[in-house]
Formats: C-alpha cells, structure tokens, sequence
C-alpha cells in the first residue's frame, strides 16, 4: 500500500489539521481526485490525491500533524485487510464505551484474569486493582469467583462511572455528606468544584420575623459577601482557536520577542491625493483607486529606490531580494489575512487597484490560496476605514519593515503662514533595527510621503 501524508501547501507550513475527507473508507480514489480539506497557517484548501487506489484513512476529521505524517493509505482492494489485526481490532485490555477496561469490568472477565498463568499472579492482581481504580467506586471483591459488585446503596449505574471532580470538591463532599453524583459541574468540562459543592451544602436560611406592636432591633451588619474566585467572572466559554490563528498567534508572539523594533511617524499631505481620486472616479466609478492603492503603488516605488527596506532578516545574515511584493493587510471574519500583490513596483496604480480589491473578496469569501499569501516583501496595514489617525502594527518576520496607515481627514496645518484646512494623513513605519538603522527608515519614509505629495508620478 502506499501512504498519503500531510503535504507542504505554503513556504511556512509546518503542520496542517484534517477539516474534512471527501472521500470513505473503502472508496476508490484516482489521482487528481479531490480526497480532503486541510487547513494551513494561511488557509484552508483542498488536497488532491496523488495515488490510484483503494482508500484506507489513518488520521480523523479534526487531527493536526505535521508535515510528513501519514494521513491515509491507498492500495489495492486485496491489500485492504493486511493491517487490520493492528489498527482494525481493539487492543487486549482498551477502554469500552462505559470507560471500563474490557474483560476487566465484568466477572466472565475477572474470572479470566484469574485464571492466568502461574507465572503472572502479579499481573492478575495489578489487573484487579486497576479495575477497582478505573471504577471508581467502592466495590467489594471475590476472591472465588472474582465477580466486583457495587457499594451497597449505590446504584450500579452510578457505581460504574466516575464523578469528574476535584480533589477539595470531594474532600469537602465528603465531609458534608453530599452526593457527588446528584450536582451539575460548573468548572471546566462539566468538572464538579467547591463552589459547586459548598452550593449544595449551604442549608436555607430561617426567616426572621418581627412581633406586631414590637419595635425592630437592628441587626448587626452582615458580613460581606466573598465573591469565588471560579465564579467571579461569570460564566466562561472557551473558544479553540483555528490553525489559522494559532499561527498568526504564534508568529506576532515571536516577532515581538524576538525583533529589535523601533518606530518613526510622519504627516503625509493628503490634498493632491484627494483631487487625484476625486478626477478618477468621475473618469471611472467602479475602478477608481482607493488611498491605500496608492500608498501600495508609492511603497513599491520607494522599495525599489531602497533596496534595504526590500530585505529580510534571516539566520544572522540580511537577504536583499529583486522583486518587490507588498502584502495588503485584510480583516477577515476571524483573522487577519495579507495577500500579496507581486511585483507592486512594476504594475500600474490601476491594475494594483483592481488586484488588490480581487484579493481582498477573495480573503472574505474564503478561496483565497496559500500562493497568493506568500512571498511577501514589505506590508502595508491601514486602520483609516475605521478612523484610527495612527497605530504600531507588528512586523510580519523576516520582513524588515510594516506601514501602519490612518485615516485621511482635514485638519488645521499652517500653510504660508496661514491656518488652513488640508487632508491630511499619519503613516508610521516600524522596522527592524538589525536591517534598518534610524537614518535608513527616515529617508524610506520620507520618499514615501514625497510620492504621495505628488501623486503624478504613481500613475505613470
């Protein structure tokens, strides 16, 4: 048989987790055929198989592994049955479905432990104790038959599954005489806590009535309220990040601890850039840039010039690259995603203009590909939309710098002299100082603001 593993679908992908099999046990499958969904830490996509054959799975709906671990086999219908005396069949002594080891939990399979070989009376008894363990209950044993029966009054549904509690919820239950059984759990899992214990616990308080006719002595303060720590926050669910966003997780944790950073700020003249869109979308409605295509198009422009900010940092060496690829920041529903527009430098601003507005709906609708998220140079992340005028974003690593762009809006600058109102627009430029140095980043930012100045030059 010949084994499907988890494929490399991105540069950094280090393990993928099954999302869903297009395919049965037992189907025939060819190459090409579309056999399973897998997520990335870019996105999630669809595997073809690249084997004829019948298919066998290994890995389930929801399993992660890493790249290069088996995820299914493919073989002829003949070959099917030749693994499965070790992964079609239980296990002597696995777990049943009442979480009982089998053979272990009833007197036929007690009887059996205890008719093992001389030579293995040790294992019978370790045997028996763990059955008692695993009950997790009192139980009583027969040293003749071996048949375990349940404590007297508890029933022996109760008698055979263990109560999900913790150490001082039992210790305070059993001091209390509270049943463990008859409480809902509040704590993680359905978990059985104090507070849940001592809930039960706490008998009603008597009422106090006061006499007709009798004047109301007044009671002594009542002592606070001591919130439980576990309850004080109210009810908590807890969300299981996707791969997506672990890996986002992971690579922001590591770009902060990691990346010497520093971060410089500039005002950028927004008017000219005003006019100029305001004249393309009376030429071209539908396909007029937006502001950030053009800070897109005059970063390219100003990587190009500096070839430093076009680098990355990677094994104690710094790696110049030829091309120049901007990511694009796009909020998606449940991550923040940065397709790449390839080449920026050498595109017009409006075909920058409709790829990067086809990468963004292809970002939201979920189609976008690992090859489209990678091979990223330089980022650009811009939060005006949402009215912010200026933030830090994190550098996306080994990249050696990221734009954080605000909102264009009309302020008061002095203008020869005078007070007026321009369009105005804050960028800041955070680096890596093991590529970049203060002088570097002031003279890359400084081109950047001068080609918005005067956008003309981007449209050529």
């Amino acid at each position: 048989m010949a084994d499907i593993v988890m494929p490399r679908l991105s540069d950094t992908m280090e393990e993928g987790t099954i999302l869903r099999w297009l395919k049965a046990d037992g189907d025939t499958v060819s190459r090409g055929e579309e056999l399973v969904e897998i997520e990335t830490d870019k996105a999630a996509m669809t595997y073809e198989s690249d084997q004829d054959g019948v298919l066998s799975r290994i890995a389930a709906e929801g399993d992660t592994l890493a790249v290069g671990e088996v995820i299914a086999r493919v073989g002829a219908a003949g070959q099917m049955g030749e693994g499965a005396g070790a992964t079609g069949a239980p296990a002597a002594g696995a777990a049943d479905a009442n979480g009982q080891r089998a053979g272990a939990g009833t007197a036929a399979g007690q009887r059996a432990a205890a008719g093992t070989a001389a030579g293995a009376p040790d294992a019978a008894a370790a045997a028996a104790v763990e059955s008692i363990v695993e009950i997790g209950a009192p139980t009583t044993q027969s040293l003749v038959g071996g048949a375990s029966s349940p404590a007297p009054g508890r029933a022996p549904e109760q008698a055979s599954e263990r109560v999900k509690a913790s150490p001082l919820a039992r210790r305070i239950a059993e001091d209390r005489g509270v049943d463990l059984h008859a409480l809902a759990g509040s704590g993680p899992g359905g978990r059985i806590v104090k507070a849940d214990v001592e809930g039960a616990a706490v008998p009603a308080a008597p009422s106090v009535g006061v006499r007709e006719g009798e004047r109301a002595v007044a009671a002594a303060p009542a002592a606070p309220v001591r919130e439980d720590v576990a309850t004080a926050k109210g009810q908590t669910t807890t969300q299981q990040l996707t791969k997506m966003r672990q890996t986002i997780a992971r690579r922001m944790a590591e770009s902060k601890a990691t990346i010497p950073d520093f971060a410089i700020s500039s005002d950028v003249d927004m008017e000219a850039c005003v006019q100029l869109r305001t004249e393309l979308k009376r030429i071209s409605s539908d396909e007029a840039p937006t502001y950030n295509d053009m800070v897109v198009k005059a970063c390219a422009l100003a990587l190009r010039e500096h070839p430093r900010a076009n680098g990355s940092y990677r094994d104690g060496a710094l790696q110049l690259h030829s091309r120049v690829n901007v990511g694009v920041a796009v909020a998606a529903q449940d991550a923040l995603v940065v397709p790449t527009v390839f080449d920026a430098d050498g595109k017009a601003l409006g075909e920058i203009a409709r790829e990067a507005r086809a990468l963004a709906g292809r970002v939201r609708d979920g189609t976008i590909t690992p090859p489209e998220l990678g091979g990223g140079t330089f980022t650009v992340s811009n939060l005006g939309m949402y009215g912010i005028t200026s933030f830090t974003a994190i550098i996306n690593p080994p990249q050696a710098a990221i734009l954080s762009v605000g909102a264009v809006q009309p302020r008061a600058v002095v203008r020869d002299g005078e007070l007026v109102a321009r369009h105005t627009m804050t960028v800041t430029l955070i680096c890596d100082h093991r590529i970049l140095y203060g002088a570097d980043a002031a003279e890359f930012l400084a081109r950047i603001r001068e080609l918005l100045q005067a956008p003309a030059s981007l449209t050529l």
